[in-house]
């Protein structure tokens, strides 16, 4: 990642880079079924799973590729993980808490596998792989319940802790950037980048 953070920024000093664009709505085009998102690991689990993404990087990975491969072959000099719901929070709602490093671990690995495809010997376009941190279903500032305002579902530590455990499997799956996105709440945010900080000196990553 360090070596990767001097390539970028030589190559920012020279021109704008391009983002992919939503992950989401390209997965709705493939019309997946039940079936799909369970896969084989998971044809017997007892919960509905169809909706869950990030979850398709482990049970229908060959859609999650071709999805990034479109946005390279359009021009994207970044691809983002497929990992917008990638927290324990966030998972929950599927009762897939425990498998959280596993589909941030293997959506990067995704993602790097297709960006070699194009990052061949010669290649003047350099692709990149950025690990996306995006909101969890729970608030820091907000209280879910409107007879309790004092109210919060979730600590500051646990939404850390939370983004701690998918960082970890970005990092190790060899992501080239970290992308904290798409966050509604600003206290949320800073549990993200408070997160970042922790596990960079925990993994001896340096900060920018």
């Amino acid at each position: 990642m360090n070596d990767t953070k001097t390539i970028l920024e030589n190559l920012l000093r020279e021109r704008i880079l391009v983002l992919d664009g939503a992950m989401g709505t390209m997965v709705q085009r493939f019309n997946l079924t039940e079936e799909d998102f369970r896969g084989e690991k998971f044809k017997d689990y007892p919960s509905d799973l169809k909706g869950n993404n990030d979850l398709l990087s482990v049970t229908k990975p060959e859609v999650i590729k071709e999805i990034h491969r479109q946005y390279l072959q359009a021009g994207a000099d970044i691809i983002e993980t497929n990992t917008f719901s990638g927290t324990y929070l966030a998972q929950a709602d599927y009762h897939l808490e425990s498998e959280v490093y596993n589909i941030n671990y293997q959506s990067a690995l995704i993602a790097k596998e297709v960006t070699a495809e194009f990052n061949i010997p010669g290649n003047k376009k350099p692709r990149f792989v950025a690990g996306a941190l995006g909101p969890t279903n729970k608030s820091l500032s907000l209280s879910p319940d409107v007879n309790d305002p004092g109210y919060r579902a979730v600590t500051f530590q646990e939404v850390a802790n939370a983004y701690a455990e998918q960082l970890r499997g970005l990092i190790d799956g060899g992501v080239d950037i970290i992308l904290i996105e798409t966050i509604f709440d600003t206290l949320n945010s800073k549990a993200a980048i408070f997160a970042v900080e922790e596990v960079f000196t925990e993994k001896n990553v340096s900060l920018p």
